[in-house]
């Protein structure tokens, strides 16, 4: 499970320092792909595969389900860590996600969201959290 929140840079080469905490987690090589919002998502490889697998029972003859394949699986990248505990973050994501400089990776139970931090900020502050656990209060989650 990925947890806590972490500010980071990437450099101009689009190379991205993965947390300690986090590199353990996911091990030598995992896959990078869109996320929601505007981020980026960070999945082990087997969270990945069972993605894959969970994806791949749905119809395509459902017009969102063919665009959610395009967009996700076809963007997706498998990278690895360098020896600094680095990931080249591939130039069309990077590009996507906004990512030039001060960067957020937040966890996010099974994934991590790779976010530019002017945009996090952006999109923590615009929620107002008091009204999001009442809906949630509605789908049986309280907190």
């Amino acid at each position: 499970m990925f947890m806590g929140k972490y500010n980071h840079t990437i450099d101009a080469k689009g190379r991205l320092i993965i947390p300690a905490k986090f590199r353990e987690q996911l091990g030598e090589a995992f896959v990078i792909t869109n996320g929601n919002d505007g981020c980026l998502n960070i999945y082990t490889e087997e969270d990945w595969e069972t993605f894959l697998e969970k994806l791949q029972l749905l119809p395509t003859s459902n017009g969102d389900i063919r665009k959610i394949r395009r967009m996700l699986v076809s963007q997706a990248e498998t990278v690895e860590l360098d020896k600094q505990g680095r990931i080249l973050v591939p130039t069309a994501l990077r590009e996507r996600a906004g990512l030039n400089k001060d960067v957020v990776l937040a966890g996010n139970i099974e994934k991590i969201e790779v976010w530019d931090k002017d945009r996090w900020e952006a999109e923590i502050e615009s929620d107002d959290i008091d009204d999001i656990t009442g809906r949630m209060a509605d789908l049986g989650l309280s907190i």
